[in-house]
């Protein structure tokens, strides 16, 4: 399915039991290929290839515990002293980015303090800064290159 991001050329095969996966370039595997997938994988060779952020300081599928429950950050992007700074959330390009998904990457970042969250669901994409001093967020217009965050 075409997305709102630059074409990137994946490798991708089919599995004994005939499903297609995706080569992760960060966990380094291949991964079943869902529509979410297939918005992570767009998304972070966006993010490296064409807003500088350096790979060795991404993650997909990161585990965090929030109020005793196990969940997954989709990809957690490290600031250059190994501290959380940007937390993307993907959903499927059929799944709308609605309050419902800011909730979910808020919830998240009460574990991890990012400075930035980013949702995408490949088609439309929203990047937000937060303030911690104040207490607020301000939604950029584009997602920025990593240096100037």
């Amino acid at each position: 399915m075409p997305l709102n991001l630059p074409q990137k050329q994946f490798n991708i095969k089919k599995s004994g039991d005939g499903r297609l996966r995706i080569f992760d370039r960060l966990r380094r595997k291949f991964v079943a290929l869902t529509p979410e997938e297939w918005v992570r994988q767009n998304f972070v060779a966006f993010l490296i290839d064409n807003r500088g952020f350096p790979a060795g300081l991404m993650a997909n599928e990161v585990s965090l515990t929030q109020n005793g429950i196990s969940r997954r950050c989709d990809t957690l992007v490290s600031d250059r002293n190994g501290r959380p700074f940007v937390i993307v959330e993907y959903k499927a390009p059929t799944v709308a980015v609605t309050q419902n998904v800011f909730d979910q990457i808020v919830r998240y970042n009460m574990v991890f303090q990012a400075r930035y969250l980013i949702v995408s669901n490949g088609l439309t994409h929203y990047c937000c800064s937060i303030d911690y001093t104040t207490g607020s967020y301000t939604f950029l217009e584009e997602i920025p290159p990593y240096c100037d965050l």
